[in-house]
């Protein structure tokens, strides 16, 4: 219970109790970042159902504003550091690093959010009203992503957020959810692309960027919730 109520309040802005946690404790709680991200998709399938009660774009608007809302961006910002350092690296790893942590954004980084959560609007839209209950699965299969990454990836600052989960995520953890995905999928199809999806960035950090951190790992996030979307939007097409 201590590390799903650390892991929730650091993946969401929801209310949590006031529990004493350490390095060690916050770690681990990465083995449970999935079930935090069933709760963020609660919310968002939620919100995007009401909405949808009055037509396809106002529940589009809502699930986007509820996923917002209870990630508190913090994904988004690691997405818009990701591209900034990308964008200004020009293949220095070292000006990659320092660029990522400027807590500045450049234009890449705006560029990068604005295509990101307009890609998820446009998305969203289409998803058919008997849908929505299985969009609270896309957040959850998502957040698999820093179990797979941190496991396959070297972190790429010492004393980050990197090294401290890759320490904790055991072989186990990482295996027990990728099959957890894939038992779903023959429910839901989409969710099962999620293996695939991550699989694919982790060959794609390793290539850009030879390694993970805590900006990373967010970014890796949201691309993977924009591509099971898509997956999801196709799934639904007749």
């Amino acid at each position: 219970m201590k590390a799903l109520i650390v892991a929730l309040g650091f993946l969401t802005r929801l209310p949590m109790p006031r529990v004493e946690a350490d390095e060690a404790d916050f770690a681990q709680a990465i083995r449970l970042y999935p079930v935090a991200g069933l709760v963020i998709g609660v919310i968002v399938a939620g919100a995007g159902w009401l909405g949808a009660l009055v037509d396809p774009w106002t529940g589009a608007l809502a699930a986007l504003v509820a996923w917002v809302w209870a990630t508190g961006a913090l994904h988004l910002d690691g997405l818009a550091d990701l591209s900034d350092g990308l964008g200004a690296a020009h293949g220095d790893r070292s000006r990659l690093l320092a660029v990522m942590a400027d807590p500045h954004i450049g234009s890449f980084g705006v560029v990068a959010l604005a295509m990101q959560l307009t890609a998820k609007l446009v998305l969203l839209h289409r998803v058919p009203p008997e849908g929505w209950p299985w969009i609270a699965l896309i957040p959850a299969a998502a957040r698999i992503g820093p179990l797979v990454w941190a496991r396959m990836l070297p972190p790429l600052k010492p004393g980050g957020l990197g090294a401290m989960v890759a320490k904790a995520v055991r072989p186990l953890d990482m295996i027990g959810w990728i099959f957890a995905a894939l038992v779903l999928g023959l429910f839901y199809p989409p969710v099962a692309v999620a293996p695939l999806v991550l699989m694919a960035l982790s060959l794609w950090f390793r290539r850009k960027l030879g390694g993970v951190t805590g900006d990373v790992h967010g970014a890796g996030i949201e691309l993977t919730e924009t591509a099971l979307l898509l997956a999801a939007v196709l799934y639904a097409l007749p």
